[in-house]
């Protein structure tokens, strides 16, 4: 069975996401796994200061260095067990019927979501972690390249989360658009809520027609759909609409441009990510 992979490391996102995570549970009608790792460039296994000796150094200083580091990393993983249970236990008290387990890792976050992804669903993060949650539209340091990486959804939670009752789908007509429209259209997770297909175009008559032709897949798939056509730039209008409309989370489809093309032109789901003020659900 896959699981909705909930990541928390202890920032202001963490309560967030396991709530997200327990409300994806219980529409996907799927377990839980909630997953701390600890970052091994903050917490090796192994501490090699014998760079450090030079003038005036004494070998107990570094003694004492080498085991203030490992109780450190102690200290860390027994902190992370903590977070796990007080997190196992939120979900539980949120969604009684939802089974959860946690898993503590001791390396690279990409790696270790790479070695779950074949018994993974959805993937549920916090927008900034720990080292960036001060920072307002700040993206955490992971989070870009896990999305860049994995090829399963992205839940990317703020610093609260409510359960939608509607959704907006940021559609332009591109593959990766559509792609991530057959991925709404074949899953449980936002049957039930109103769902609203946006566009932000200059032609008004081609958007129209488009908008038309793929709200039909999705009437025919049982969503309440509503159709919206904008203009202007994307993240104003987009924003703009969710304000106006009470829109509780956003589906796009992420990152479909190389990076070359991005270094030049930008990327909106960065854009995206960073001045949401809304779940976002990234799909490739």
């Amino acid at each position: 069975m896959t699981n909705v992979i909930a990541c928390i490391d202890g920032s202001k996102a963490t309560l967030a996401v396991c709530d997200a995570s327990s409300w994806a549970a219980n529409q996907l009608d799927a377990p839980v796994t909630l997953l701390h790792v600890l970052d091994k460039s903050a917490y090796p296994t192994e501490s090699n200061l014998s760079g450090n000796i030079g003038l005036g150094t004494r070998e107990h200083l570094l003694n004492e260095m080498v085991e203030l580091e490992a109780r450190r990393g102690k200290l860390a993983l027994e902190q992370g067990k903590y977070m796990l249970q007080d997190a196992k236990n939120r979900v539980g008290q949120s969604q009684p019927n939802v089974v959860v387990e946690t898993l503590q890792r001791h390396g690279d976050l990409v790696e270790t979501l790479l070695e779950q992804e074949p018994r993974t669903r959805l993937i549920v993060m916090g927008r900034q972690g720990e080292q960036h949650q001060d920072q307002a539209q700040a993206i955490g340091s992971h989070l870009e390249n896990v999305i860049r990486t994995l090829k399963q959804p992205i839940l990317v939670v703020m610093d609260e989360f409510t359960a939608p009752t509607r959704f907006m789908i940021a559609y332009d007509g591109s593959i990766t658009a559509k792609k991530a429209l057959n991925q709404v259209l074949t899953s449980p997770l936002l049957k039930g809520l109103e769902c609203h297909l946006v566009m932000v175009s200059d032609d008004q008559s081609l958007a129209t027609a488009e908008l038309a032709l793929v709200a039909e897949s999705l009437i025919a798939a049982d969503f309440n759909v509503v159709t919206a056509f904008c203009q202007g730039e994307v993240q104003t209008a987009l924003g703009s609409y969710q304000l106006e409309h009470h829109i509780g989370l956003m589906v796009m489809g992420a990152y479909g441009h190389s990076r070359i093309r991005e270094f030049f032109v930008g990327s909106n789901t960065t854009r995206m990510i960073s001045k949401s003020h809304i779940p976002l659900l990234l799909l490739r």
